[in-house]
């Protein structure tokens, strides 16, 4: 596990590395470039080495799972998250946070261990709404939504059973004129709806950081 200067969680944990999704906005392509060989790059890959880092840890910590893949892509074998998952009911002690850009196959862990976070990717109002569809049907203590990079409007028009919601803007890039006003009017729904907001501090229009526990 490595700290990690993500303002919402402690430290990443990454047994699991690797994606398919091909964004154009994506962080971790270039990282694993420079720090896997050519041979693994970004392509999905199982590191068993790594499985037990979490429970060498006895103080309690916030733990992002994958940053540098996506857990629940659909080229994701189930064994992967077995072993995932062994690991984290063996360290009832964190709280690990999962995000993912494939919301439908969230519910395939049902239930859910009690420390986990379950969370979805939107940077649109079409990515949002598809992924509070999803997260309705998965049965988790924490459902979160990370709008980030915002990259269009979003509007909460009924509640989406939402605990937390994560804004910000896309790294290394100046954000765009509109996003200001995106990022009032999603903050005033989603307060209006009962989530806790917490903004990167790469926004200018909100300083607001709530938990949701």
């Amino acid at each position: 596990m490595n700290k990690t200067d993500i303002e919402w969680t402690d430290f990443t944990w990454n047994p699991v590395t690797g994606c398919l999704h091909g964004c154009p906005y994506c962080y971790a392509r270039g990282t694993a470039r420079r720090f896997y060989t050519p041979e693994i790059g970004f392509s999905p890959h199982f590191w068993p080495e790594r499985i037990g880092e979490p429970g060498r840890r006895r103080k309690p910590a916030k733990i992002f799972v994958t940053s540098m893949g996506d857990l629940f892509g659909d080229w994701v074998p189930g064994n992967w998250w077995r072993e995932v998952f062994d690991a984290v009911r063996q360290s009832p002690h964190h709280t690990f946070q999962f995000l993912t850009k494939n919301p439908r196959r969230l519910k395939e862990m049902n239930p859910w261990p009690d420390n986990c976070w379950a969370g979805v990717t939107a940077t649109d109002q079409g990515m949002f709404d598809v992924a509070v569809r999803h997260l309705k049907e998965v049965s988790v203590g924490t459902k979160f939504v990370s709008a980030e990079p915002l990259l269009g409007p979003i509007r909460i028009k009924e509640d989406p059973g939402l605990d937390w919601l994560i804004i910000g803007a896309q790294t290394g890039r100046r954000p765009m004129q509109p996003l200001n006003a995106w990022v009032d009017d999603l903050v005033a729904d989603a307060h209006c709806w009962g989530i806790k907001i917490f903004c990167k501090d790469n926004l200018e229009a909100c300083s607001i950081r709530e938990w949701p526990v």
